[in-house]
Order: structure tokens, then sequence, then C-alpha cells
């Protein structure tokens, strides 16, 4: 008898769940889910080895844990969940190139792409009219959270249409735009607001730009309505009155990190 019994099926079986663990491992990294998803990984393998090793009374504890680790994974990932089941319950499944597009689980060279040429333009044309503005440009954390609460866009980004979107007698002017790569996702957005205490000079704006970073690796540039001033906000540090000759430095090195 074999001392170990592995077929092809097993090789498949492996290569699956690896496959699917790796997809999930995308999906939270760079928030602050990771931090969750690694210690239940990590004690449901302490389980096994216990369990392994016969220890009865450690490892029914550790089976109880993990019974209520999988429910908290349920609330953490319940918008990843959610939209997971939407694509697969509303997608073509002849077209399978786009259910994994949907779920972001790769991006064309395209969409990969960041377009600060059109993102500075808007934001000196914004700031030389004081038209006031919020951009939230998505890194490694997905901000499907914040695009929900706004109309979803999912346009090629432009400056002409960033400047629009903002012009004061626009219906989305008063949120926030949600960029992800090369493409404008929603106009309009919710941000969650801070509960720091900042200077009374910094607006609602200001205030959601920090509570953006605080839930998200985001970058948030910010042009006040009052003065024309560009802020930005990354890593829950915020930076007022930011120069244009900077602002392109700036956005390199953020996003070459």
């Amino acid at each position: 008898m074999p001392f170990l019994d592995f077929g092809f099926l097993d090789l498949i079986d492996i290569l699956l769940v690896a496959f699917l663990l790796y997809q999930v491992y995308r999906l939270v990294k760079g928030t602050v889910a990771i931090n969750i998803f690694i210690g239940v990984a990590a004690i449901y393998l302490l389980w096994k080895l216990v369990e392994a090793l016969q220890m009865e009374l450690l490892s029914e504890i550790l089976g109880q844990f993990i019974g209520v680790g999988v429910l908290a994974l349920v609330i953490v990932f319940q918008q990843e969940i959610r939209k997971f089941l939407l694509v697969l319950g509303s997608t073509n499944f002849s077209n399978g190139q786009k259910i994994f597009r949907q779920l972001n689980w790769f991006k064309t060279e395209e969409e990969d792409l960041h377009n600060f040429d059109a993102v500075y333009s808007a934001v000196e044309n914004l700031s030389n009219t004081k038209t006031g503005a919020i951009i939230v440009m998505e890194r490694k954390t997905q901000l499907g959270s914040f695009s929900e609460t706004g109309t979803i866009i999912n346009a090629v980004l432009s400056s002409q249409l960033l400047e629009s979107i903002f012009f004061k007698n626009s219906t989305l002017h008063d949120g926030a735009v949600i960029l992800s790569g090369n493409r404008i996702v929603a106009a309009g957005a919710i941000l969650p607001v801070t509960e720091k205490t900042i200077p009374m000079r910094f607006g609602l704006r200001h205030r959601a730009a920090i509570g953006a970073t605080e839930k998200s690796d985001a970058v948030v540039l910010v042009v006040s309505e009052e003065t024309g001033d560009i802020s930005i906000a990354v890593d829950e540090v915020f930076q007022n009155k930011v120069r244009l000759s900077e602002l392109k430095a700036i956005l390199h090195k953020h996003f070459a990190e």
C-alpha cells in the first residue's frame, strides 16, 4: 500500500483551492479585512494541527471559534460576497472574461494606467475657477463601498468630464468622484467623515477626504470652493495648499509605492 495515494483529481483539487484562496487574498489585500482573514486562516491551520495530534479539548475549543470566525467573515466581507453573487446571477456565463473583469480579478493594461495629466489639468482649472471638488483615486483598496453610494459612471477619464461633473449646476457636484485606474467609476459618492478634530477653516469636503483615507489607502484630492486651494489626503495625512507644480510628483510618488 503506497504511503500517499495521490491522483490527478487530487492535484486539480489542490490547484482549485489555491486559486480560490489567492483570489480571496487579492480581494481583501490592502484593506483592514486582510488582518481578520489572515487571523482566521492561522487559527484554522492550528485547529487542524491539534486535531491531527488528537488534542481533543483544544480541538473542540478552536472548532467552536472557527464557527464564530466564519460568521465574522460573512459580516466583514458582506460587500464582496454581495458583489460576487450579483455577478454570478446576472452575467452570461458564455462570456467568462466579463465575469472576471466585473469581479476585478484582473484588469487590462489600459484599465491599470493612471491618467495623471487629465487629473492635473482638471484640478488646475477647478482651482483657477474656485470650483469645489473632491476626487478619490483608488490604489490597492477597492472602493466599491464608496462607489455604490453615488451614481455609476464607468467612463474613460478625461479632464473635461471631471470638470463638467463638478460644475456648480451639475446634480453630482456635491459628492465625490471615484477614480480607478484610467476610469471614472462613480460620481456624487458619499464618503465617511473623520471624527478627528481639524481646523474650523476646513469644510465637509476636507473632513470627508480624511475620512476616506481612514477607511482605505486611496489618494484624495480636494479643491476648496472658498479659496481654490488644493489639498491632498493619503494614509490619514492631510496636506493643504499643494502647489500645482508639486501635484504630479506627489501623485507619481504615491502610486509608485
